[in-house]
């Protein structure tokens, strides 16, 4: 006899914790009304800059309808990455710890398909799929939905209890579940330290983030050179950049995260200053196996270590 929703909902929500997400929300699946002008707007304006990708599938990524046939469901899922680990010279070149362990990509989606397999056999036969951010789902706009934070001045997803060093990943299914109808409510209030700390003032204004001027757009999805502007303006950030998360007071409640993967190889955190400027391919295919840095090759992390000194 097949599990009513409310039930299967409480499992699979159990299951998501024991396979080590921090939490994990349900919401209907449909159109992002809400989300479809801010969309558009933020395209329009050029503030994706070269991320051109973020222009191809515009539909798809305001319906979950569209990437899965009659899909019922959104499961947002988040995954803690936050560690008080840090390379040990403070003049070494930095970089963002979400980057200090394995590819959470690789990490997110084993986990996903144990959940997915956990699904099917307490459902039967469902069709849906996975997601960790690597195709047009707008993660924060869904975690929202489903209250697992509110999307904070610094366009980061925030949670209350939690802070926001987590990743964020989705399934959406063709089934109906139990849906969290209460989204989280904004509790930015009046602070403006994540936009006053942006050393490149990337966030020109509270919710609005001009990505073309951030520092992890720089150092990651950037193909071309630096641009001059930014000289003097990268608080020696080589791959990604934490700064918002940094000075955001909602990080003091951040737990130390569970995941072996995500910790970075002890010769990672040993680097020197000059180290890192002497960096060869092949040292750099060898510290960065299964990384996400991998994203920026070498070519591009040479790039980076070059522009800060110049």
């Amino acid at each position: 006899m097949p599990l009513d929703k409310s039930l299967i909902t409480v499992k699979i929500k159990e299951e998501a914790i024991k396979l080590g997400f921090l939490f994990c929300g349900v919401s209907k699946a449909e159109f992002l009304e809400k989300e479809a002008p801010r969309l558009e707007n933020w395209l329009q304006n050029n503030q994706h800059g070269q991320m051109k990708y973020m222009e191809n599938h515009f539909d798809k990524r305001l319906d979950p309808r569209l990437l899965v046939d009659d899909a019922k469901s959104v499961i947002s899922l988040g995954m803690n990455y936050y560690t008080d680990l840090r390379q040990s010279d403070p003049e070494s070149p930095k970089l963002s710890t979400y980057a200090y362990g394995k590819d959470y990509h690789i990490v997110i989606k084993e986990k996903l398909k144990v959940l997915i397999d956990f699904i099917k056999q307490h459902t039967g036969e469902i069709n849906g799929r996975a997601f960790v951010d690597s195709a047009p789902v707008m993660d924060k706009a869904w975690a929202e939905k489903a209250g697992l934070g509110w999307i904070g001045k610094n366009t980061n997803l925030i949670n209350k209890k939690k802070g926001s060093f987590f990743f964020l990943a989705e399934l959406i299914l063709d089934m109906e579940l139990e849906y969290d109808i209460t989204p989280a409510t904004d509790h930015c209030g009046t602070c403006t330290r994540c936009i006053d700390a942006c050393p490149t003032e990337a966030i020109i204004a509270p919710y609005l983030l001009d990505a073309s001027k951030c520092i992890s757009y720089l150092t990651i999805e950037l193909k071309d050179e630096i641009p001059a502007e930014f000289k003097g303006k990268m608080d020696n950030w080589m791959f990604g950049c934490d700064i918002c998360q940094d000075v955001c007071p909602w990080n003091k409640f951040s737990i130390l995260h569970q995941q072996q993967a995500f910790n970075p190889p002890p010769e990672l955190l040993a680097f020197r200053k000059k180290d890192w400027e002497e960096i060869t391919e092949d040292v750099f295919q060898k510290l960065f196996k299964g990384s996400a840095v991998k994203r920026t090759k070498f070519e591009g992390l040479r790039r980076n270590i070059t522009f800060l000194n110049k």
